[in-house]
């Protein structure tokens, strides 16, 4: 339910507002993606009648891209090896210390790479939550942009495709709030713009956990469409009339579209009674 929603908040503010709405499938991460993922994602989305725009992008094809960046930022001194431990990160609470920065790891050791962060502020305007600003020392220091197994990491691949995209708009869930600051540092680097920018909030269950596969939620029914795009179209502030729930797919959606105002999105999580 929690990517329904993720991908109809999306949908509609594309479609309202006579845009593009563009797929991406972030598989960077082999090892946690299940066989036939991408695939069953892609037909969930043509059942319910969410039609993208355009070929989808896969970031498993873009590496080379990513590369060539981390090769730019590294030319520039701005990135450093880091072969700091789990349990030694764990200690520090969210926020790199620096460590590596100046204890440069062997070599031969495996090791991440990590970007240097600048001793300042970068905030935007959310179209939802409003005003948001980050100190990146402070809040997170130097981060991550390529794993110890040398995998990419999120922040550097989502700012290197939404440029190669040339994304205007992003609509997303309030979990990744706090990463856009990260993200606008990244952008203001590189000398890519930077997009306009909602976080709606995530939707959780009974006990505040986040409904995804990580807590076990229960995978989309296609055969309930309407019934799940209804009940999101509530969570998302909009208020179809109870007929509208026996119509169809299409029905549904083309109201939602016609009646969609991003400012109806609530700030803070709630759950929908037969959600699960």
């Amino acid at each position: 339910m929690g990517s329904l929603i993720a991908a109809l908040a999306s949908y509609l503010d594309a479609r309202a507002r006579s845009g593009e709405w563009l797929l991406r499938m972030e598989d960077l991460d082999p090892p946690r993606e299940p066989v036939g993922a991408a695939e069953t994602i892609l037909r969930q989305l043509e059942a319910l009648h969410l039609h993208w725009d355009g070929p989808v992008l896969y970031q498993s094809e873009r590496l080379d891209a990513y590369q060539a960046v981390l090769d730019t930022l590294a030319a520039r001194d701005l990135i450093y090896r880091c072969d700091c431990t789990r349990q030694r990160l764990k200690t520090l609470h969210g926020i790199y210390d620096g460590h590596c920065r100046n204890n440069s790891p062997e070599k031969n050791k495996k090791s991440a790479a990590r970007l240097q962060v600048a001793n300042s502020s970068f905030g935007f305007v959310d179209r939802i939550q409003g005003a948001y600003e980050q100190n990146l020392q402070r809040a997170v220091g130097d981060f991550v942009v390529r794993r110890k197994d040398l995998l990419f990491a999120y922040q550097l691949a989502v700012v290197v495709d939404d440029e190669f995209q040339q994304i205007t708009d992003i609509v997303r869930g309030y979990d990744l709030l706090d990463s856009t600051p990260r993200q606008i540092y990244l952008q203001q680097l590189l000398g890519y713009r930077t997009p306009n920018y909602a976080h709606f909030p995530v939707i959780v269950n009974a006990t505040g956990q986040k409904l995804s596969k990580q807590h076990f939620a229960a995978p989309v029914e296609t055969s309930r469409g309407v019934e799940l795009i209804f009940l999101a179209l509530q969570y998302l502030g909009l208020s179809p009339s109870a007929n509208l729930s026996r119509s169809d797919c299409d029905t549904l959606l083309s109201w939602a579209i016609e009646n969609w105002d991003i400012q109806l999105v609530p700030k803070l999580a709630n759950i929908p009674e037969s959600a699960d």
